[in-house]
């Protein structure tokens, strides 16, 4: 969460970005030199796509949770939507224009949250929305479309959280995978992923504890004192934008011992243990504690308090990081072809003691859902488009930003002796930290500014695509395996004594599945918001303040602030809602569970 400005500027702040997403959308064909004239094409079943279809060039504003990008789309995959459907998305995100839930509480009381809307359904969301009046009904228009009506159980199961027998919305991450298998991949979502080369440099030291990473962060860093650019390096480097009922960097590395959020209760995969953040005893204290011991040792790096996501992204692609809580961070942002032939790169480390975390997949998706809004100028066209992204063609394009998904054939892949491969494109588009040139005819620009904003996975990426009988998610194509053979790859593999991450923890028992479910939190009382809303705050300042305390004593100190100014703010009472709802999770994950058998 960003600092907040005087409450004036706020206001101002708050009425542009709400008229922003209101203007006229017709001005916007004038405009545009190239909309009147779009190519008019065909789509594989002989219908009409494109200007063919629809004449007449519209801006679609979408309100969307998940994007971490504001403003109107470009680059690839914005020509290929106006290709298909003749107009343009103009991105509202939340996440950008400040975070937490003013943006969308001053939209909603405008009456109009978006033509598109990106939300979640949790704590009675999807209901408040409907109430309001500011989805559309989509009931005729979902039913008619062949893509979406694939997912049909899924789409029932997210709905019947709304009153009556409409049709709204469509949930995201949809499986047709057992509950009970990991959806990540090769690598699960969370893991302690540590710059190999410096820790292979200092002779694969033992780690029992997640606290024995700090000797070992200390070794490595003393191993690469520099990056590419010559900057010193950190261990670790945080970042706050996504904050929430708690500080999400010292969240993660709970995930590594089977822990989960929901609310203020940290909750086991198998259901085993519960924990209150704020316990002295809980795994969230004790991330607290490390974070705390390694910036006492110098690990931590200092613009940590200041900088976005971005800016400290662009810290591991120089090589100044050399740790990550999330395989798709580190890797993705340094493990580029020639590091990895160089035998540098990020890689899962063995911690003795760790059962990560993993999302289970889902039949009836995720809690997140797309839905039309019910001022759209043309509903119909937005279905289709919500349709084309639940086909095969729209999954393997349209996947969120940190998700392998394949991108558009002929592009980044085609088909080699019956088999999907990327193109030598490809290969550099997702190896080489993304920054390369797209063709004209595709778009132009680099490949990563072009990737949809939308950050949001119709369909889980491990998921089978029809088309090719291979996951949508490229790093699982026997293809891209093949290539595991650089000199990073060897060494950890022979080290570890397996061909992947997620072979070393299924060999190792180091994998805890938390069955996917249709549990969705459900609505909570004004008063239980309001307290949380004021206890949030509280624990994410005094988070923040306990990593870089200047010693020990004022570490306990702001624990114990913190702890005492939540209770008497009425913690207890949220925190009793939050237990009730993690426990009626588990009883849903166990229901899961047993009709995957």
């Amino acid at each position: 969460m960003k600092k907040k400005l005087v409450s004036v500027l706020l206001c101002v702040i708050l009425v542009t970005s709400m008229l922003y997403g209101c203007g006229n959308k017709g001005d916007n064909a004038a405009k545009d030199g190239t909309a009147a004239g779009s190519t008019a094409r065909t789509a594989a079943d002989g219908s009409a796509v494109g200007t063919a279809k629809y004449p007449e060039f519209i801006t679609v504003d979408v309100f969307d949770n998940l994007a971490n990008y504001q403003g109107i789309m470009s680059g690839w995959y914005a020509k290929i939507v106006k290709e298909n459907f003749n107009m343009e998305l103009n991105i509202i995100a939340p996440n950008v224009a400040g975070g937490g839930d003013t943006l969308f509480q001053t939209r909603s009381a405008a009456g109009e949250l978006g033509d598109l809307i990106i939300i979640g359904a949790e704590n009675g969301r999807m209901q408040d929305v409907v109430t309001a009046g500011l989805l559309y009904d989509a009931t005729k228009l979902f039913a008619e479309r062949k893509n979406i009506t694939k997912y049909q159980a899924a789409i029932d199961s997210l709905n019947k959280m709304v009153e009556g027998d409409a049709i709204y919305g469509v949930p995201s991450l949809v499986s047709e995978q057992p509950a009970t298998n990991p959806s990540e991949g090769l690598d699960l979502t969370f893991g302690p992923y540590l710059r190999w080369d410096a820790y292979k440099s200092i002779g694969y030291p033992q780690i029992k504890t997640l606290e024995d990473l700090i000797q070992v962060f200390k070794d490595m860093q003393k191993a690469v004192p520099a990056s590419k650019t010559g900057k010193k390096t950190y261990a670790v480097s945080l970042f706050k934008d996504w904050d929430g009922n708690m500080m999400c960097m010292a969240k993660q590395p709970t995930c590594f011992y089977g822990y989960d959020e929901l609310g203020f209760v940290l909750a086991k995969a198998d259901g085993s243990d519960y924990q209150s953040i704020i316990d002295q005893d809980s795994m969230y204290n004790r991330v607290l504690k490390f974070y705390f011991d390694a910036n006492q040792a110098g690990l931590v790096d200092p613009e940590s308090t200041t900088q976005n996501y971005d800016t400290m992204y662009t810290k591991y692609q120089d090589g100044q990081i050399l740790y990550a809580p999330w395989p798709w961070l580190g890797q993705s942002a340094f493990n580029t072809p020639d590091n990895k032939a160089a035998g540098i790169g990020f890689m899962i480390a063995p911690i003795d003691d760790m059962k990560v975390f993993s999302y289970g997949c889902n039949p009836v998706g995720n809690k997140t859902f797309i839905a039309i809004g019910s001022k759209a100028e043309d509903p119909e066209r937005l279905a289709d488009f919500i349709d084309w992204l639940y086909s095969p063609e729209g999954i393997q394009m349209s996947a969120a930003q940190t998700s392998k998904s394949s991108g558009p054939k002929g592009l980044t892949w085609d088909m080699a002796d019956g088999k999907p491969a990327l193109t030598e494109f490809g290969w550099k588009a997702f190896f080489e930290g993304g920054n390369t040139p797209v063709p004209t005819e595709w778009g132009g620009g680099i490949w990563k500014d072009g990737v949809s904003a939308l950050n949001y996975d119709t369909v889980l990426p491990s998921d089978i695509n029809p088309l090719t009988n291979y996951p949508y998610n490229y790093t699982l194509w026997d293809s891209v395996l093949e290539k595991n053979k650089t000199p990073l790859d060897m060494d950890w593999q022979a080290k570890m004594g397996a061909s992947t991450t997620l072979e070393y923890l299924q060999k190792k028992n180091q994998i805890m599945v938390a069955p996917g479910s249709s549990y969705i939190a459900p609505a909570e009382d004004s008063e239980i918001t309001a307290l949380r809303g004021q206890c949030k705050a509280i624990i994410i300042e005094n988070s923040w303040k306990m990593v870089f305390a200047a010693n020990e004593s004022e570490f306990n100190s702001l624990q114990k602030e913190m702890q005492d100014t939540v209770k008497g703010l009425g913690y207890d009472k949220v925190l009793a809602v939050d237990m009730k709802n993690a426990k009626d999770q588990n009883t849903a994950r166990e229901a899961s569970a047993a009709a995957s058998k």
